[in-house]
């Protein structure tokens, strides 16, 4: 027990009541020093009783096994006491998540008081709840004491797979998601001959089979379907860039959560999806495995990546890659870069790959770079950092374009309309018949 603020005022009040017997003489205001002192040790005295004693204290906490990454976690701290009191208290957390905020809390032996906190992680791993910190005065203010009560319980921070299948049903009901999943009834797309049908107007010309049209004495064209069994290579960049937050989130999570939802996708339409992950050397490498039941392992392998804190080696990255693929696949790689100085000798080593094979570059637009850029400079500070973020988002542009005249397909995209926008890219591929 301790005193607090209001017993430390208390004391200081009386002090002048004992210095005016001394300075007056009178014997009536030693009396009421003496009335006063009494008074405050009693006061005192009825607080040390009525103070609730730590094992008179009951606290329990109940908290999620499993928080997905982006979304809130819900921590419940109940307290009852078998006396009234007023405390704070305070929950203590290790691992990736922000610090919580001391909360008030009024107890009364008649009913238990409720604490709910909010969690978001900012990365995936495990927050540990350490201990719950409690701090409590009595009916009168006058003392205060304070427990902790040991935790160690785990959370596991995962990808929120739930919210990637959730975006892919919803491609599901759209036409252009079928492409690949069954026979596809646009006539010109695709290259693998699927049947005849009469020709009618509104259909291409070039489509008509003109030998087999006299042979039958009627108009025939012919029908196409988009060919299947392509591989499909998910490459992650793990490196220290990936590592930087975006809306929230690092990078790698935005670009798990959408090679999630591509590797979904190109399942569903029966193409082979494989994953290789890489920072300063290779990680990981999955061959590209076909039908649905292959997403199990392609959904752990990329939930289990973890945050590097090394530069990327992009040449030993791409040489072992290019030793591992076989046959021409569909790459998409998953990266980050600074400026132009930094991506030179990433550009040098993507050149290669997209000489041999479909390199789809995924590159996460940072909305931070526009708002600074086309900020109003109306102060000093905002004019230099303007003129900073506008040379960065034209290096930026530079590089794209460089990969772009590559041979790289290049998707930048705000990772809002990341994983649309990637499948959308995908299907295209498809559709052109690049691979």
């Amino acid at each position: 027990m301790r005193p607090t603020g209001r017993a430390l005022l208390l004391f200081g009040g009386g002090l002048p009541l004992a210095a005016v017997p001394s300075m007056l003489g009178a014997t009536q205001w030693s009396l009421a020093w003496i009335t006063f002192v009494v008074g405050v040790v009693v006061a005192i005295a009825a607080e040390m009783v009525l103070l609730p004693r730590r094992r008179q204290v009951r606290v329990d906490v109940a908290a999620p096994e499993v928080v997905p990454l982006g979304r809130d976690g819900e921590l419940t701290v109940v307290v009852a006491a078998e006396r009234a009191m007023d405390g704070q208290l305070l929950l203590e957390l290790r691992g990736p998540a922000p610090d919580l905020p001391t909360a008030p809390f009024t107890a009364t032996p008649a009913a238990a008081v409720t604490v709910a906190h909010r969690v978001r992680p900012e990365r995936r791993g495990v927050v540990t709840l350490v201990a719950v910190h409690l701090r409590w005065t009595g009916p009168l203010g006058l003392l205060w004491t304070e427990t902790v009560v040991p935790l160690q319980r785990e959370i596991a921070v995962t990808t929120d797979v739930r919210a990637v299948r959730d975006a892919v049903a919803r491609m599901v009901s759209n036409r252009d998601f079928l492409g690949g999943l069954k026979v596809e009834r646009f006539v010109g797309d695709g290259s693998e001959f699927e049947s005849l049908r009469e020709f009618v107007v509104g259909m291409d010309r070039r489509s008509i089979d003109w030998k087999t049209s006299a042979r039958h004495r009627e108009l025939l064209a012919r029908q196409f379907r988009a060919e299947r069994d392509h591989p499909v290579m998910l490459c992650v960049d793990t490196g220290r860039l990936m590592g930087e937050p975006l809306h929230g989130m690092p990078r790698l999570d935005h670009a798990i959560a959408a090679a999630l939802q591509l590797a979904l996708v190109g399942l569903r339409t029966g193409d082979r999806v494989g994953i290789y992950a890489f920072a300063e050397r290779p990680q990981l490498t999955l061959p590209p495995q076909a039908s649905v039941h292959a997403m199990a392992a392609i959904q752990q392998r990329l939930c289990r990546l973890d945050y590097g804190e090394a530069e990327t080696n992009f040449t030993l990255a791409t040489t072992t890659l290019l030793q591992t693929l076989r046959r021409r696949t569909l790459v998409v790689m998953f990266t980050d870069f600074v400026d132009s100085v930094t991506a030179e000798l990433m550009l040098r080593n993507v050149r290669w790959l997209a000489q041999r094979h479909v390199l789809l570059f995924v590159a996460m637009r940072d909305p931070l770079l526009d708002e600074l850029a086309d900020a109003s400079p109306d102060s000093d500070t905002r004019l230099q950092r303007a003129v900073v973020a506008e040379e960065m988002r034209q290096e930026r542009a530079v590089v794209l374009e460089r990969l772009r005249v590559a041979g790289a397909q290049v998707l930048d995209a705000d990772v809002g309309e990341l994983g649309r926008g990637l499948v959308q890219r995908y299907l295209q591929i498809k559709r052109r018949e690049l691979l």
